[in-house]
This record gives C-alpha cells, sequence and structure tokens, in this order.
C-alpha cells in the first residue's frame, strides 16, 4: 500500500515565497504550516492554498518548532521544507517511488541547490548540500537545536534520492546578512550555554580557515564571482558568531 505523505513546514512572514513553495508540493496527501506568529498574509496565502494552518507564537529555537510542526501532521512520512525551497519534478518523482515501497528504518537525503546573488551555486560547499528531509512520521523527529537543527535519527539508513530541492538562499542580501546575523547570535548563546570559550586569537584563526575552505577546498572559486563574494560572507558570519561567543564569555553582551 502506497504510503500517506506530509509536506511539513514552519513559517514567517512568508506570503511571497509561499505560493511556488506550495505548487511545488501539490502531490502529497497533507501540507502542514506552522506560523510563527506572520504580520503580513502568510497564514492567509496557506489556508486559501488548502494546507493545514496552525500558529505557534511562543518560539524556542528551529527544532522545538519544527517537532510543534511534525505533531499537527497525519501521514505516514514527513517531508520538511522551508518557504524558500522548492520540489522540483525530478525530487517529486523520486518521493512518490519512496512512498510506493515504504521503509520506516530508511530515512532519506535530497540535493539543495542554493541560490546566491543571481547564480546557483555548484561549489563553494554549496551543493549538492545534502539535507535529510524525508522519513517516517513516527520514528523520527528533529532534535532541539536552536539553529542548524537536524533529524536525529542515528539508527536509521541514510539513501540519497536523484533530483535537487531548489533554495532561494540569498534572494537579497541585506536580507540575507540579517538572517546569518541572528544564525550567528543563536549559535553564540547556545555554545555559552554548553561552556564553550573561545579567544582572539581563535576568532581570527577561524574566520581564515572559513575563507580558505569555501574558496580552495570547497572549490569556490569556479563558482566566478559569486564564489569570492561567498567565501568573504561565510568568513563574515564565523567572525560574527565566535566574536559573540567571545562577547558572552566576558559579559560583554547586554540582554
Amino acid at each position: 500500500m502506497r504510503a500517506r505523505l506530509s509536506v511539513v513546514m514552519i513559517a514567517k512572514n512568508a506570503a511571497l515565497l509561499l505560493p511556488d513553495c506550495l505548487a511545488s508540493v501539490a502531490f502529497a496527501d497533507e501540507i502542514v504550516v506552522l506560523d510563527s506568529g506572520s504580520s503580513d498574509e502568510t497564514v492567509a496565502v496557506a489556508t486559501a492554498a488548502g494546507a493545514n494552518v496552525f500558529v505557534e507564537t511562543d518560539w524556542q529555537g528551529y527544532g522545538i518548532q519544527r517537532q510543534r510542526a511534525q505533531q499537527h501532521a497525519s501521514g505516514d512520512y514527513i517531508l520538511m521544507i522551508d518557504t524558500d525551497e522548492r520540489v522540483t519534478p525530478e525530487l517529486a518523482q523520486a518521493i512518490r517511488q519512496v512512498l510506493e515501497n515504504p521503509d520506516p528504518q530508511t530515512v532519506y537525503s535530497i540535493a539543495r541547490r542554493n541560490l546566491f546573488l543571481g547564480r546557483f551555486m555548484r561549489h563553494s560547499g554549496w551543493y549538492p548540500d545534502r539535507v535529510t528531509r524525508l522519513y517516517a512520521r513516527e520514528r523520527y523527529r528533529y532534535n532541539d537545536n536552536l539553529v542548524h537543527e537536524s533529524l536525529d535519527a542515528p539508527d536509521a539508513r541514510v539513501v540519497a534520492l536523484q533530483g535537487d530541492l531548489l533554495h532561494l538562499t540569498c534572494r537579497d542580501f541585506a536580507g540575507f546578512q540579517r538572517k546569518q546575523l541572528g544564525y550567528a547570535t543563536a549559535w553564540a548563546q547556545e555554545r555559552h550555554l554548553r561552556g564553550k570559550k573561545v579567544s582572539v586569537a581563535g576568532i581570527f584563526g577561524h574566520t581564515l580557515a572559513a575563507f580558505c575552505k569555501t574558496l580552495l577546498l570547497r572549490a569556490g572559486v569556479l563558482d566566478g564571482r559569486q564564489g569570492w563574494l561567498l567565501a568573504v560572507v561565510n568568513a563574515q558570519y564565523t567572525f560574527n558568531k565566535y566574536t559573540e561567543l567571545w562577547a558572552l564569555n566576558r559579559g560583554y553582551t547586554e540582554k
């Protein structure tokens, strides 16, 4: 018997992104959208498209919000995506094949094609950028991480699906920078609570390593101008998160 699929996503102020995202997963048996307190038409757009929409404004991090969203799903399988992602036809076909022959102990990784300043990157560590997003609902869930959350499935067999998930990572640079700064702050807070320390030398060492890793080890130079720019952006992000951790270690950050 074919397994039922629930597409699950968390959303906030994503009214402009949702139509294309929802259209790309129209093959699903159910779509669940958990809104985090949008001030735009996110809820109305998702409802009009036929999604099951819920609201939870008590934000405790990305991991827990994904757990909450999954609790509203009823399908045998979960496809967890973001509002700035689109399922390609090839990927949709691969997902259908999984549903025809389900194996609850297997989880499925998907290659993301990430957009950065007008270019879908092919190198720089941004492709294939595999993420595990398709899994049995009753067996697995996301971890509790505030940011950079992932599926908690240590006992699972991981199978790579054919087809890409398009990710509109950087549609506008200012918005991307704001999002990155938020991620850096959350990362530093989480590490600080776990007792992690960093020195000034460590800040610059990690920053330089991030630049070289993106441009050279991950062949960012083959992505042309965007590859060079992304190497700088990754270095900046690394500098921000370690500097914030350094400030938290020393009590220099006011709350």
